[in-house]
């Protein structure tokens, strides 16, 4: 752009997009992962002292603003020395445990694509949206049949040859200035199959709008009749898991890290309080990990806070300790944020979901319920759910069958994160490991061969 075209609005996004190519290109400096680190050490360091060196000695050697006995600080302190050993343990785990890469083993191509062009009419799609562009928006099909590298799934071996691509033209170029994202990016289902062709077919026909109305329709007209969207992207055929940035054939479920800088496994999302990744390898220990974090800030919490409580009942109550206060808010706030995360991924290892793969089923039900606020009126709850019961009858629910990963029940999604062992599950040790290798994952078979959702009468006959 010229000088004197430039605005002050036109600057800062050309700013903002030189930004994100600098952090596209490169991963963030080693001290930037690890300072997040040091933070949570510290912080589990100054608590400690606190409820150690001033709370539970206060009562052991029988200080005046003891708030309890000596039997109850010498309690006290061996529960909480038991939960610090799990949180230290199994903090160390999910540190030191890779979440795995797939450039450890998958060799580099010297394939290159060019950048996903909007098709007429279609708004360029930001890079931070995970929800991905529709089949037909993508550049034709290669032949992929004949590559020397294979990736395996199900047990079958799936031959992948990295076609010749033209070299991206300056229009490709321009798109991908704008922010337009690239197949490398994290969209919510990347998976292999065995692709007897790259030609796809097209999807079954259905419309999103089945009865539409007349523009203007007197207030007695039948509301409009919508029908369920689900993707019809064939996100099991291979030649969309390119990573022009590690230059592998990415294997299902991995994503491009842009804070690391490389491709992970099973990728669920970037956690800066363990320095890395949360992937395929460590997702058990960083369960592990949140789970022994909010029940020891939880019991620091109650034994504070209760025997301060306790003390307001004497007639001549010790001073309240400052520390005390500021160990209170920091357990509460450590603690709460623990435990929602706990139950959060809880929910998503029974539905075989990473955090990722869960936006684009929210984003899927947000529409549902567009179509639905058209279809009734606001009032018609009743309606809505009919509705909504008729389109899990014809398709199944969402997030459920409606899930390429879904392995048949909660037990079957759960062992394969948290592993066959029970002991292992929530064991005082964190050790173990669950049965997926990050590589090969058997999928629904609700989904055609192409990974696209069909209605329940074209599923086998046992699952309908």
């Amino acid at each position: 752009m010229s000088s004197s075209d430039r605005t002050c609005c036109g600057v800062v996004e050309e700013a903002r997009s030189r930004v994100r190519d600098r952090r596209a290109s490169k991963p963030q400096p080693w001290i930037v992962l690890k300072l997040a680190v040091g933070l949570t050490l510290a912080l589990i360091a100054y608590t400690s002292y606190v409820y150690v060196g001033i709370f539970c000695k206060d009562m052991i050697v029988k200080n005046e603003n003891a708030l309890g006995s000596p039997a109850m600080g010498i309690v006290f302190l061996v529960v909480f020395g038991f939960f610090l050993l799990m949180v230290l343990w199994s903090y160390f785990a999910v540190v030191t445990t890779s979440p795995g890469y797939p450039t450890d083993f998958i060799q580099k191509t010297e394939l290159d694509r060019p950048g996903i062009l909007p098709a007429h009419g279609q708004q360029p799609v930001n890079s931070s949206e995970t929800r991905g562009m529709s089949f037909e928006l993508m550049p034709p099909a290669v032949d992929l049949s004949n590559h020397a590298l294979a990736l395996s799934i199900s047990g079958n071996t799936i031959p992948v040859t990295p076609p010749t691509v033209p070299a991206a033209t300056k229009q490709d170029k321009a798109y991908h200035h704008q922010g337009i994202s690239t197949p490398n990016e994290a969209h919510i289902v990347d998976v292999p199959v065995d692709p007897e062709s790259m030609h796809v077919p097209d999807p079954a026909p259905y419309s999103p709008l089945e009865n539409f109305h007349d523009p203007n329709p007197n207030l007695d007209a039948s509301p409009p009749t919508f029908s369920r969207r689900p993707p019809i992207t064939p996100v099991l055929v291979p030649e969309y898991r390119f990573c022009h940035r590690d230059k592998i054939i990415k294997p299902p479920r991995t994503h491009h890290c842009r804070a690391c800088g490389t491709c992970v496994l099973k990728y669920d999302h970037h956690c800066p309080w363990v320095g890395h990744c949360v992937g395929a390898y460590n997702h058990k220990f960083f369960v592990n990990f949140v789970q022994w974090a909010w029940i020891l800030s939880f019991w620091m919490f109650s034994t504070v806070l209760g025997l301060n409580i306790k003390s307001r009942a004497k007639s001549s109550p010790p001073a309240i300790n400052p520390q005390h206060i500021v160990l209170l808010a920091l357990t509460a706030l450590f603690g709460l944020f623990c435990f929602l995360m706990f139950l959060t991924h809880l929910q998503l290892i029974m539905l075989n979901q990473t955090s990722v793969e869960s936006l684009g089923f929210r984003s899927m039900q947000e529409r549902e319920q567009d179509d639905l606020a058209r279809m009734h009126r606001w009032y018609d709850c009743g309606g809505k759910k009919q509705t909504r019961e008729r389109w899990d009858k014809e398709w199944g629910r969402i997030g459920k069958e409606g899930n390429l990963w879904w392995l048949g029940s909660r037990r079957a999604n759960w062992e394969s994160v948290m592993g066959k062992n029970v002991w292992w599950w929530f064991s005082v040790v964190p050790v173990g490991r669950g049965i997926e290798d990050g590589v090969n994952f058997p999928t629904n078979p609700r989904f055609d061969n192409l990974g696209r959702w069909r209605r329940r009468n074209e599923w086998p006959s046992d699952l309908r």
